[in-house]
C-alpha cells in the first residue's frame, strides 16, 4: 500500500513572533511521530510565516505557508491548488478558516474531511455558521479535545452528534514522564534564580484573558503572608503582560512574583516548580496540564470545563472555583502546610498523566485517516456512522 498523504490545515501558528507554544508546540510534537513508512504528513497554514525564531521546520515538519488574510475569497482556489499538488488524501482542518476553506476543497477533491476543535468558544459569529451549516454534510468527523469542546462542536458548530467525538491529546511522556536526578532539578531552579529554601509557586501560561492570571496575581499577597519563603512564577508572553506586572506593582509584591517569560524548555521549568497552578477562566485542554500531570507535580486548577474534563478534585489536583484569589491562596498554602496531601495528589497525577501520551493520540489518528481514505469516498461520509470508532475514545 502506497503511503497516504496527509494534510494538516491550520489558520496560524500564533500570533505576530510567536514562540513555540500552543498549536505550534501541538504540531511540532505530533507531526514528527506519525509512521513515516505509511504516512506522508505535512502542515498548511493560511497566513505569513511569522518572525520567531522558533520554527515547524526545525523539527522537521514540511509546512507550506499561505499568506492569505481571514476573509481573502482567493484562499480556496490556491489552497486547493496546492493540495492537489501534495495529491492529499486526507484533511485534518483546525480553525475556523482552515475548516471553510479545507472542507469545500475536500467536497471538490472527493477526499475525507477531520474538523478538529480545540477549545470551547461558546458560540460563533453568524456567517461562520452559515458555512457550517452547509459544510457539515461534507464533514467526516469532528473531533473535540473535551467533552465541554464536543459539546460546543455540536451546538455551535452544527456538527451532528454522531459525527462528532472527544479526542483527548497528550503530552510527549518520553520527555516529561522521565525521572529527573537531583543535579538536573538544582540547574533548573537555579536558572529561574529559585534560591535554596524556596517554595516555588508557579503557571506555564500565555498571558491572555482564558488563562486568568490576574487571579493569581492576587492570591499572591495572602500566599506570602502566610508563607514568606513563597516566590511565585509566572512564565509565559502575552498580551496581558504589562497589565499583570501593573496589578503585582499596585499590591506591592515586589521579588515575590518574577514574571519569567517565554522558557523553551518547559520540562526544565515544570520540574523547578514545587506546585503548579492553572487558574483559567475557560479551556479546551491546555498542553502544560498534560506536562504537569506526566511530570507528577501538585496541581491546583480551577473548575473550568477543559481543565475539570480531565482533572479530579482530590485525586490529582485541587479544584477551586474560578475568578477567585482567595480559594487560590487557601489551596496553595493547604499543600504547603499538608506536604502529605500535596505527595498525595503529585501521585495521583503520575498515575493521570500516563493515560494522555501524545504518541497514543498520533496512533489514533493512523488509524482514523486509514478507515476514511479506505471508506469514504465510496459510502460518501457514510463510514463513520457504522465504524467501531470506540478506539477514539479509549
Amino acid at each position: 500500500m502506497r503511503k497516504l498523504n496527509i494534510v494538516h490545515i491550520c489558520d496560524h501558528l500564533g500570533w505576530e513572533g510567536s514562540r513555540m507554544h500552543g498549536v505550534k508546540r501541538l504540531f511540532a510534537w505530533m507531526i514528527p511521530r506519525f509512521d513515516r513508512s505509511r504516512f506522508n504528513v505535512s502542515l498548511i497554514s493560511l497566513r505569513k510565516k511569522d518572525l520567531s525564531e522558533d520554527t515547524l521546520e526545525q523539527f522537521g515538519v514540511d509546512v507550506t505557508y499561505m499568506a492569505r488574510h481571514k476573509f481573502d475569497p482567493g484562499t480556496y482556489a490556491a489552497l486547493l491548488k496546492v493540495l492537489q499538488k501534495k495529491q492529499a488524501d486526507v484533511l485534518h482542518m483546525h480553525g475556523y478558516g482552515a475548516t471553510t476553506f479545507g472542507r469545500l476543497c475536500a467536497w471538490k477533491m472527493g477526499i475525507p474531511a477531520i474538523l478538529h476543535e480545540h477549545a470551547n468558544h461558546t458560540d460563533t459569529p453568524w456567517f461562520q455558521k452559515v458555512a457550517d451549516r452547509i459544510l457539515a454534510p461534507h464533514t467526516d468527523l469532528a473531533i473535540a479535545v473535551s467533552d465541554s469542546t464536543a459539546e460546543f462542536t455540536r451546538r455551535a458548530r452544527l456538527m451532528p452528534a454522531a459525527r462528532t467525538k472527544t479526542v483527548y491529546l497528550g503530552a510527549p511522556l518520553d520527555e516529561f514522564a522521565r525521572d529527573r536526578s537531583a543535579e538536573e532539578v538544582a540547574a533548573a531552579r537555579a536558572a529561574l534564580g529559585i534560591e535554596p529554601g524556596t517554595i516555588a509557586v508557579g503557571t506555564v501560561t500565555r498571558l491572555m484573558p482564558a488563562k486568568g492570571n490576574e487571579f493569581l496575581v492576587g492570591a499572591v499577597p495572602d500566599i506570602v503572608r502566610r508563607h514568606p519563603s513563597v516566590r511565585v512564577f509566572i512564565v509565559g508572553e502575552g498580551e496581558l503582560q504589562p497589565a499583570l506586572e501593573a496589578q503585582a506593582h499596585a499590591l506591592g509584591l515586589g521579588d515575590r512574583i518574577v514574571f519569567a517569560g517565554f522558557q523553551r524548555d518547559v520540562a526544565a521549568v515544570l520540574s523547578a516548580l514545587d506546585i503548579l497552578v492553572f487558574p483559567s477562566l475557560w479551556e479546551g485542554t491546555p498542553l502544560t496540564v498534560f506536562e504537569a500531570l506526566a511530570m507528577g507535580k501538585p496541581i491546583i486548577a480551577t473548575d473550568a470545563d477543559g481543565l475539570k474534563d480531565v482533572l479530579t478534585d482530590g485525586q490529582d489536583a485541587a479544584v477551586v472555583p474560578r475568578r477567585d484569589s482567595a480559594a487560590i491562596a487557601d489551596a496553595v498554602c493547604t499543600l504547603i502546610e499538608q506536604p502529605a496531601l500535596a505527595e498525595r495528589l503529585a501521585a495521583g497525577a503520575r498515575a493521570t498523566g500516563a493515560h494522555y501520551d501524545i504518541q497514543a493520540f498520533v496512533n489514533k489518528m493512523e488509524r482514523l485517516y486509514v478507515l476514511l481514505h479506505e471508506t469514504s469516498r465510496a459510502s460518501k461520509r457514510q463510514s463513520v456512522l457504522s465504524a467501531d470508532l470506540s478506539f477514539l475514545e479509549t
